[in-house]
């Protein structure tokens, strides 16, 4: 139904979008994902040219709706938009802002429209409204009152831009259960959300959207439960991490110690954990620093909000050495420690490189 090909977007010289290719096919429902200013909602205004592209094509139905001769107006009647603002009539009631579109762009009878109208706002709950005016409304009826108007103009694809950004937590679920029954329904849908759970439930497909790219894409298992690319991993998982670099045996212990307390207080991990990381790391560079003298090595420590766990990674070139390998070490004690703090350990050589990871027990 939608084959977008390597579409850019720039403002001046700062570029939003850059080579994202992607097909969506009838009946889809398609959650995008990912951090703020990556380009999702541009994305979602490109498609249907409420920002011109700088590049690329997008292709609905087989017309490629960049083309100078394509009739964008009927093209959006096709397909139609919900913005996190709402932009209703204030000056229209509930009723008049649905049945205006129908009338004026698609020339038809007023008591027809008004009794379309009426259906739609009974299937989005709202019938006893329809005399009313946005104002009288709560955030959450507008924004039902918005899905209607677009259902008023009968599109074959949906685009929601952040639906439920502007709402109360209360209001949430109102506006989603409307959408659910929509996605039951068949109708086609790109959905720009932070909501993760309803992405999961809702959708067939999720874009993880960073960089101005399609990053990653997938099933909602896929991408929730076994993403395969690092910044995904650490935005669904909601990871912070910290990196610090070892340049000799010689290290300020009490400097990145401080490094590491200031970072777990922001993650507000209790003392005990703090006191177990802080002798982790010790004892894992105690093992490190004595045999790359020469060699410069990374540590990095990665806290999962959602999962509630501590992973660390010592990383360093030289020849493949697995540091954990206790026939390697002079001293079985700092071993010992580690083995006793740690879930779980793992020695890897990756790119070249020689990787000790750890996860630290959970208290």
């Amino acid at each position: 139904m939608i084959r977008v090909e390597h579409l850019s977007k720039k403002f001046g010289d700062l570029v939003v979008l850059k080579d994202v290719t992607v097909d969506i096919k009838q009946g889809e429902v398609i959650s995008i994902i990912g951090p703020s200013g990556t380009g999702k909602s541009t994305f979602l205004r490109c498609l249907n040219l409420l920002d011109r592209p700088s590049g690329g094509s997008i292709i609905i139905d087989g017309t490629d709706i960049m083309d100078a001769h394509s009739d964008v107006p009927k093209i959006r009647q096709k397909m139609n938009m919900v913005f996190q603002s709402f932009n209703l009539f204030s000056h229209l009631s509930v009723l008049e802002n649905l049945s205006i579109g129908p009338i004026r762009l698609r020339g038809m009878d007023k008591q027809e429209a008004e009794r379309k109208s009426l259906e739609l706002l009974k299937l989005v709950g709202l019938g006893e409204k329809a005399d009313n005016y946005p104002d009288e409304l709560s955030g959450g009826q507008k924004q039902r009152v918005a899905i209607a108007r677009c259902l008023a103009m009968d599109p074959e694809i949906i685009l929601f831009d952040e639906p439920t950004s502007a709402l109360d937590p209360t209001m949430v679920s109102e506006v989603l259960a409307v959408i659910r029954r929509l996605a039951k329904d068949g109708m086609t849908m790109a959905i720009v959300t932070h909501e993760m759970d309803f992405a999961r439930d809702v959708s067939n497909r999720v874009f993880y959207m960073d960089e101005g790219l399609i990053y990653e894409e997938g099933t909602p298992e896929q991408i929730f439960e076994n993403p395969q690319k690092e910044k995904t991993r650490a935005f669904i998982n909601r990871i912070r991490s910290l990196n610090y670099r070892i340049h000799s045996s010689d290290y300020d212990l009490y400097a990145m110690n401080a490094e590491i307390e200031a970072f777990c207080e922001r993650q507000i991990l209790p003392k005990k954990t703090r006191h177990n990381l802080l002798l982790l790391v010790e004892e894992l560079v105690q093992i490190h620093a004595p045999l790359l003298p020469a060699t410069p090595f990374d540590l990095s420590i990665a806290y999962s909000e959602k999962k509630e766990s501590l992973e660390l990674a010592l990383e360093s070139g030289g020849v493949a050495l697995n540091l954990l390998d206790k026939s390697r070490l002079p001293d079985e004690l700092g071993l010992t420690i580690i083995n006793h703090l740690a879930e779980r350990t793992l020695y890897q050589r990756v790119d070249g490189k020689n990787r000790v990871t750890v996860s630290l027990k959970k208290d």
